[in-house]
């Protein structure tokens, strides 16, 4: 039988998991302009997202800056999918590390032995996770209610070395706004800045910005 600090923490980690805002599973894809911003320069195309959740970006000739808007369209749609707590966490445990204002914090046993979570007001503001060979570590800021589901809107990120546990990558700040379209809530990004260091530790801005929005039927 398990013990209660154990059972409580996957308790309030299985609340806020299924708090997270997902896609119905009819999701079929959507289209619509794409805008990337970064100083003087500006590139405007099209794309279409697939059910398949490979994106497709036309009008832009640039490889780099297509597999930039490519790589972020698929970053978030690969996170509305819906998938049920069991099927992904039924091997783990979850155990109390801490408790502050700043959420419960707590780490898993198990199958992804190692990883780390912090759960405050029914939202996971910390992902501590190793995910091919290196650990990310996320802290969100800001949530956005969609009324059906939580979704990050101000958060940062960083990846980890798992062997010295020290960072190998400068942290990057994001900030994501979304609006609904459809029947049905689904709620799609609309624009994301990232913000960053870069090699001369001057801070840079890219921006990704998505319009005339439509699902596909």
């Amino acid at each position: 039988m398990k013990n209660l600090k154990e059972q409580s923490c996957k308790d309030i980690f299985k609340n806020a998991y299924e708090k997270r805002y997902t896609w119905n599973t009819d999701f079929k894809g959507y289209k619509g302009k794409c805008t990337y911003l970064f100083e003087d320069n500006s590139y405007e195309g099209e794309f279409l997202l697939g059910e398949d959740f490979k994106p497709e970006i036309k009008n832009i000739d640039e490889e780099n800056i297509k597999k930039s808007i490519a790589s972020q369209l698929f970053e978030v749609c690969i996170h509305r999918v819906k998938r049920e707590f069991n099927s992904v966490h039924s091997e783990n445990n979850f155990n109390l590390l801490k408790s502050s204002e700043n959420g419960i914090e707590m780490n898993v046993s198990g199958r992804n032995e190692g990883d780390k979570y912090r759960v405050k007001d029914d939202c996971i503001n910390m992902v501590y996770r190793k995910i091919h060979g290196t650990i990310i570590e996320i802290f969100v800021e800001e949530f956005f209610d969609t009324g059906v589901g939580f979704l990050s809107k101000k958060y940062t990120s960083q990846q980890i070395n798992p062997k010295t546990l020290e960072s190998n990558s400068q942290k990057i700040e994001y900030k994501d706004e979304f609006i609904n379209i459809g029947k049905k809530d689904y709620w799609i990004l609309n624009s994301r800045s990232i913000k960053y260091l870069n090699q001369n530790q001057e801070e840079e801005i890219q921006k990704f910005v998505f319009e005339d929005l439509s699902l596909l039927k």
